[in-house]
């Protein structure tokens, strides 16, 4: 449970690092980290994290398994 809450909040940091490149053309990691070991240190974890997020949506271990049950008419 702590491995996939530190998995979906890295995910989110990365998602949030995507957006303010794609908008501003800015690399927020970088700007905090600069361009050395730290940074690529946080890239392959927000990488290793959509592994993780990935393969438990995979395995229907993910958030959404009460809205995959059939609602009542």
């Amino acid at each position: 449970k702590v491995i996939k809450t530190i998995a979906l909040v890295l995910l989110i940091i990365g998602g949030l690092n995507w957006l303010l490149f794609g908008v501003f053309d800015t690399n927020l990691v970088t700007m905090v980290l600069g361009d050395g070991t730290y940074a690529d240190i946080v890239y392959i974890l927000v990488g290793l994290s959509a592994v993780v997020v990935g393969f438990t949506h995979i395995k229907g271990g993910g958030s959404s398994e009460s809205a995959s049950s059939t609602p009542s008419v």
